[in-house]
């Protein structure tokens, strides 16, 4: 192991080089190291065409010049290979644009590739992505019409009469990774990171590539000073180091500043967690909510989802639950926005990959994700739109192998106007944009696939709550102050069956106060 500056790491970095970069959104980016890979390349156009592999893509949701918004520039990469691309703007505008081939992957898929190539297998074979857009008899995962042009990263084939799909391995010449410690001998620890993603994968990845992997910490620590049970990857993996202190005036982005709350170092009292407004978004999380179970193992998405976890903590049984984020984190309250990934007072933290070999084989009792496009059929879109493209995260393995789906956001979308008055909801302004279409731009979750699986699904609104049935999607319950025809079906591409027992959505879901929410 050697310690190098920010600015060397180019030097190790060569044109068309396939590069592996940790990172979750918030979490986890190398941030000194992508910046040298930006100054490298606009002062010299070299590297140039990299191809970069990148999991939930790090940045801060806007198009500031962070995590991978930083490769952005014209020409520095020729190819992306990622689960989401969302989290940096300026980086998916590209995707977007058309200005080089991307292939969105699922996220365990892409860790669990990774641990293929660590093995020199030739791949993965998996039921993960059948029926979706993933799946080559629809899109085979590209992102983009350049991808199209490119040798297919997915095949379908059949074990017996089953099909599944193979997700082929390919080699990665270098790893950017990001950790807290690393001691001289150049172990590589990771105490004070909310989020073990798929740093080892990729540093085992390249090394057994032949590559190069270079780690950023924060502080070189004395040799042997290491706990062993925080040292993630070994000094055999690592050929680089860089120290770089956080950028604290990032605020939440990165997580620069040490939360010992979101490590499991220490646990703090869940009443500290402020309760939120009562507005369109707690009523769909309270509606959710009702759903839950004691004991239940259960994944809430990124946005609105992430409600279910406040209102929980506002109706104290944060405690009965397992609420679970695909990241790796299991327990306590999962935090919302840039952070996402990372839990307040967790009970384990487990890499990402290991984490959905549990998701995969069914683990999940329940998932609540997001809503942003439903057709006739049930299908859900939440990884495409237009041009703006955002690839499925852990959305499809998720959907794919959990009994029990709940999809919640509001019926219509864009520049909508709610008011709730006397137990009521009330739709001032429309919104401009509706989401029950006849069909979905993109199938991020295929309601054949989860009918053919006999899981429940359901998909909840602030005025409305339809269920999955062979027949389609049915609507079962209403919010109290809403015209069926006006607000709802008008509302529709298409019409939906109507339950002989349609009912009132609970009158307690639109009160100020506290529901008393019990849970069995």
């Amino acid at each position: 192991m050697k310690i190098i500056e920010a600015k060397d790491v180019t030097s190790f970095i060569k044109d068309n080089d396939t590069v592996a970069i940790s990172g979750s959104g918030g979490s986890g980016s190398p941030e000194a190291l992508l910046k040298s890979l930006m100054d490298s390349y606009n002062q010299h156009k070299t590297p140039k065409n990299i191809t970069v592999v990148t999991g939930i893509s790090p940045g801060n949701l806007t198009k500031d010049y962070v995590g991978m918004n930083m490769l952005s520039e014209d020409g520095l990469v020729g190819k992306a290979i990622c689960a989401h691309l969302g989290m940096g703007k300026l980086f998916g505008e590209k995707v977007g644009e058309n200005l080089f081939p991307a292939f969105a992957l699922p996220l365990g898929v892409l860790n669990h590739l990774l641990r293929a190539i660590a093995g020199h297998e030739p791949g993965i074979i998996t039921h993960i992505g059948l029926d979706t857009f993933a799946d080559p008899r629809i899109e085979g995962c590209c992102a983009n019409e350049l991808a199209k042009k490119e040798e297919p990263i997915v095949e379908l084939m059949k074990i017996g009469k089953e099909d599944y799909l193979f997700y082929k391995a390919f080699p990665i010449n270098v790893a950017l990774l990001k950790a807290t410690y690393a001691d001289e001998s150049g172990n590589i620890s990771f105490e004070h990171e909310a989020v073990l993603g798929e740093q080892f994968n990729m540093a085992a990845a390249t090394h057994n590539s032949g590559g190069i992997v270079i780690v950023e910490v924060k502080e070189i620590k004395p040799a042997g000073s290491l706990k062993a049970k925080n040292v993630l990857i070994h000094n055999k993996l690592v050929d680089y180091v860089v120290v770089a202190e956080p950028n604290t005036s990032l605020g939440d982005y990165n997580l620069p500043i040490y939360h010992a709350e979101y490590t499991g170092d220490k646990k703090i009292p869940l009443e500290k967690i402020e309760p939120k407004p009562l507005d369109e978004r707690k009523i769909c999380a309270r509606r959710a909510t009702m759903e839950l179970k004691k004991g239940y193992a259960i994944n809430l998405g990124v946005g609105m989802p992430d409600m279910v976890a406040k209102v929980a903590a506002e109706e104290n049984i944060s405690e009965e639950l397992n609420l679970s984020i695909e990241c790796g984190a299991m327990g306590g309250v999962p935090i919302g926005g840039v952070a996402f990934g990372a839990s307040i007072n967790p009970d384990s933290i487990i890499p990402t990959a290991e984490n959905f070999d549990l998701y995969n084989g069914g683990f999940l009792d329940m998932a609540v994700l997001g809503l942003a496009e439903v057709d006739k059929d049930g299908n859900v879109n939440v990884s495409k739109f237009g041009s703006r493209i955002t690839g499925p995260g852990g959305f499809i393995n998720i959907t794919q192998s959990t009994k029990k789906i709940i999809f919640m956001g509001t019926f219509t979308t864009l520049n909508l106007k709610e008011t709730i008055k006397d137990e009521k909801l009330i739709i001032e302004k429309e919104g401009e944009k509706n989401k029950f279409v006849n069909q979905v731009e993109q199938i991020t979750f295929s309601g054949k696939n989860a009918l053919k699986n006999n899981l429940e699904i359901l998909y909840i609104t602030e005025r409305a709550v339809f269920k999955l049935t062979k027949g389609g999607l049915e609507l079962i319950e209403i919010a109290p102050g809403i015209d069926l025809q006006k607000d709802i079906l008008n509302q529709m591409a298409f019409k939906p069956i109507i339950s002989a027992k349609l009912k009132l959505m609970d009158k307690r879901i639109f009160k100020e106060e506290k529901m008393n929410i019990t849970i069995e």
